[in-house]
């Protein structure tokens, strides 16, 4: 019964893609379907925080649509199918996991991702790959990309010993804020910032926390707190307007006092 879902959704996208198919399947190519693929995927990320069965089977839907479309753009182009790209990842997991599919030991997690990047660093198409830190997608989102650039700098012995190593550094980059502030040298603040954006990544992989779940997180509490304080000017018949900043604080504090 699966295969035959499967073979059904193949079908459907072919005849999407087809000559009597819809205009806007057949007018797609790689290029224009990558911001749908990225929407796709913090849709899914968004039902998984909202933890909703039904929404993240939706979601998880619409992300396979994009796979399986781009899989047809593909093959009308002559370049493979999605049957070469299920035959791809299947050899790549059996290949990456020799110590379930082979005879391999891996006590433990961390040593699972160092067989991995090493079986990865033996694969054709990976050659070129000198650096321990080559193959982080440059368009991954800054924090995300961050962390991973440090945990593969960890997994070579590049790494604080203690978390209590990694908060000086903190406080470290914010004097030399301070410092760049007071020079009035905007390039030079930026940077800084940057450096203390990285160090608060670094804090977060030592805490075996994501960094950019934590900022997202920290965004939507903003969130939430900005439109109670909406809510509550509006009932007050007032506006941001009609207060100054201490006023707007208390309005804030009570927006944090709703959510205990």
């Amino acid at each position: 019964m699966h295969k035959e879902l499967f073979d059904q959704l193949v079908q459907v996208v072919a005849t999407l893609r087809g000559e009597n198919g819809c205009p806007w399947d057949k007018a797609q190519t790689h290029e224009t379907l990558k911001a749908d693929l990225i929407e796709e995927t913090y849709e899914v990320i968004e039902a998984i925080d909202a933890k909703t069965p039904d929404k993240l089977q939706e979601e998880l839907g619409d992300l396979l649509q994009q796979v399986m479309l781009n899989a047809q753009i593909a093959k009308d182009q002559g370049d493979f199918s999605i049957n070469e790209v299920l035959r791809s990842i299947t050899d790549k997991l059996i290949r990456r996991h020799p110590h379930v599919f082979g005879d391999v030991d891996a006590k433990d997690a961390e040593t699972v991702l160092q067989n991995w990047e090493a079986i990865k660093r033996s694969e054709a198409g990976y050659e070129d790959r000198k650096s321990v830190l080559d193959g982080v997608p440059e368009a991954l989102p800054s924090l995300l990309r961050a962390q991973k650039i440090q945990n593969r700098a960890a997994r070579v012995g590049f790494d604080w010993d203690t978390v209590a190593d990694v908060l000086p550094k903190l406080e470290e980059e914010i004097e030399e804020i301070q410092a760049s502030v007071k020079q009035g040298d905007t390039a030079e603040i930026e940077m800084e910032i940057g450096d203390l954006l990285f160090s608060v990544v670094n804090l977060c992989r030592f805490l075996d926390m994501q960094a950019e779940e934590a900022l997202r997180q920290a965004v939507r509490k903003f969130t939430n707190r900005f439109q109670k304080m909406e809510e509550t000017l509006e009932q007050r018949g007032k506006t941001f307007k009609d207060y100054d900043l201490a006023g707007l604080d208390l309005i804030w504090e009570e927006a944090k006092q709703k959510e205990k």
